[in-house]
């Protein structure tokens, strides 16, 4: 590398991440080599690029616009690499994703292996789990998460299916108890009990859509609750109570018989599956592929209803 480019790379992402730490993170080295990067550039420049104290850093005027020019220079470099990146047919590289536990491990895991075969050099870090991640923390590329998506400029999403959910009971259960026979009736006071999806101490109410198209959100008496889909839906054919779950995840249960619906639904309700990942310069190839992979082979094996 030209000594005239060292430490650039380093100053441009300090600037943007706001702290050397985060630097350091989204460049995968440690905090020291961005600091020590900085300085000899610093050194280089005969300059001070940034005012630091123990709580904060700021740029100095001339911080400021070697900063903008440097982002220029780099934003050409990147649209350079994403040209002759885009000529290649094969992904080659690290991704690293995190995607739900139970989805991953019976959807998403099978397709990323179907991936890999077609890729020789394309390489995966996959974490199954079901916590909200910081991409920039955890060195990750890629997260996929369902429902609503933290509001930030810093974040790309991309629709990669719909998770439709169901409500349904074992047999048995039902027999036992009144069955109800619509949003409104499920709503109104009765000695049903729930299994509900629960995270960091907080339950996750129902939705609905009512026979006027409006969303209701239902919770009851609940003597499970937890964060472990397969264990809501061990719960459910148990006999624990209702339970409103990924129609993906029910299928197999309604098809045996071990689980039923418990009604019709007037209209649908699912929740947005998206594939997350940081606003950059430009995407690379090796991203892309596994983007443009999940958004077309996921969501028909999320379709069921």
């Amino acid at each position: 590398m030209s000594q005239r480019l060292q430490g650039i790379e380093e100053f441009v992402a300090a600037v943007e991440a706001g702290s050397f730490a985060l630097a350091a993170q989204r460049l995968h080295v440690t905090r020291s080599a961005v600091a020590k990067s900085i300085a000899r550039l610093e050194a280089r420049l005969g300059t001070r690029l940034f005012l630091r104290t123990t709580r904060s850093q700021s740029l100095t005027e001339e911080g400021h616009g070697y900063y903008e020019r440097c982002r220029r220079a780099l934003a050409e470099l990147d649209a350079a690499e994403a040209m002759a990146d885009a000529a290649r047919c094969t992904a080659t590289g690290l991704v690293r994703l995190s995607m739900p536990a139970m989805l991953g491990r019976l959807k998403v895991g099978p397709l990323l292996l179907a991936l890999a075969r077609r890729h020789p050099e394309l390489s995966l870090e996959l974490s199954f789990n079901d916590r909200r991640v910081d991409l920039a923390e955890e060195g990750l590329d890629l997260a996929i998460r369902s429902g609503g998506l933290p509001d930030t400029a810093d974040l790309v999403a991309r629709p990669v299916g719909v998770q439709w959910m169901v409500l349904c009971a074992a047999p048995a259960y039902l027999a036992a108890h009144e069955r109800p026979a619509s949003v409104a009736e499920l709503a109104a006071p009765s000695s049903h009990e729930a299994v509900f999806y629960a995270r960091d101490g907080q339950i996750w109410p129902w939705r609905f859509h009512d026979a006027e198209g409006r969303l209701v959100e239902v919770v009851l008496p609940s003597r499970l609750r937890c964060d472990s889909a397969e264990v809501l839906l061990e719960a459910a054919i148990g006999g624990m109570g209702l339970s409103r779950l990924p129609a993906w995840l029910a299928a197999e249960a309604l098809a045996a018989g071990t689980l039923v619906r418990v009604f019709e639904e007037p209209r649908p309700f699912g929740f947005e599956l998206n594939v997350i990942r940081h606003k950059s310069r430009y995407l690379p190839h090796k991203t892309r592929v596994v983007i443009d992979w999940l958004a077309e082979h996921l969501p028909p094996l999320l379709a069921a209803r």
